[in-house]
């Protein structure tokens, strides 16, 4: 259920109740009070919370390299609220707030990281533990700056393959703003679409990482957004197919053969001279490489008059073993 609370992570990883957030949060179908204008128009947005799902896990690959260990990341269910409200139910702390252009759609999301967790990454960067300080600066500094720009430019590469299935949005991101009411192109009443990621270190409480869409830089996808399946793909038009298959079958690979590789001391290479003659064994079988690997083996021979190599024996190239 998109509005239920899980009791499993969405990478398929166990988790304890408490890595979930404290506190409960709107379900997606408003209500819409008279006079006021409804902050959702999809409904149940089922395939955004799957895209969600399949965010988490190559959002774990992009952090577990940063915190130099095995880290365990899930989706929360989605919430949907004005911008104004989100921003005042976040901690009155320290925050990075990425704006993100989404092309072509003409929006702007964001990415929202706690600043804690922020100079926690940057210590361990620097080869610390992931000590931060207990007071927190009012803003980050120029190496916080580049390492929530490093982060991000990953997250957004792997935003981008996690859409792909749904839509074709390119995600670039901004100048970080440790102030929300610095972010431009975001206006307090704008609905937002709010998809929060929880990270977990070892036994640690999990901290939370969101990321923000605009409902109306998703409304042209809205159809698709709120599907309960994603539906398969139209078959590939056949004579495409054809063409592509004659394509692939006229591409040209070098074949080659090594007949002999003689070794010889490095004295009598010195002493080489026009006429000498070094002697080689041809083995039976010799190899047949195509392009840069072993395609099988063979023995040589003529054909029409021609020096050839007859195949006597092909390498299995899935696991390396002749057939």
């Amino acid at each position: 259920m998109v509005n239920a609370p899980a009791t499993e992570t969405l990478t398929g990883d166990t988790t304890l109740a408490n890595d979930r957030r404290g506190r409960g949060r709107a379900p997606l179908i408003q209500s819409n009070p008279l006079g006021q204008a409804k902050l959702n128009p999809f409904g149940d947005l089922h395939t955004l919370q799957h895209l969600s799902a399949r965010l988490a896990r190559p959002l774990r690959g992009v952090l577990e390299p940063m915190l130099r260990e095995e880290v365990r990341t899930f989706a929360e269910p989605l919430v949907v609220q004005r911008f104004a409200d989100y921003r005042a139910e976040r901690p009155d702390r320290l925050t990075a707030w990425v704006p993100l252009q989404m092309a072509p759609n003409d929006g702007i999301a964001l990415i929202v990281m706690d600043g804690r967790f922020v100079l926690e990454l940057l210590d361990i960067f620097f080869g610390g533990t992931g000590a931060a300080p207990d007071e927190l600066p009012g803003e980050f500094s120029p190496a916080a700056d580049a390492l929530i720009a490093r982060l991000t430019d990953s997250i957004t590469t792997v935003m981008k393959s996690s859409w792909e299935p749904v839509a074709r949005i390119a995600f670039t991101a901004g100048r970080v703003e440790a102030n929300p009411s610095m972010l431009g192109g975001v206006d307090a009443e704008d609905a937002m679409i709010v998809t929060r990621f929880g990270i977990g270190r070892g036994t640690r409480k999990p901290v939370f990482l969101d990321i923000v869409y605009p409902v109306t830089a998703l409304k042209p996808h809205g159809t698709a957004l709120t599907g309960k399946v994603v539906g398969k793909g139209a078959e590939p038009d056949a004579g495409w197919r054809n063409a592509l298959t004659r394509s692939t079958m006229a591409v040209k690979f070098p074949v080659r053969s090594v007949l002999a590789e003689p070794v010889v001391p490095l004295s009598m290479l010195m002493t080489l001279k026009e006429g000498d003659v070094i002697p080689i064994i041809v083995s039976h079988d010799v190899p047949v490489m195509v392009g840069g690997d072993r395609f099988g083996a063979g023995t040589v021979g003529t054909s029409n008059g021609r020096a050839a190599i007859r195949i006597t024996q092909l390498t299995r190239t899935d696991e390396g073993l002749p057939q």
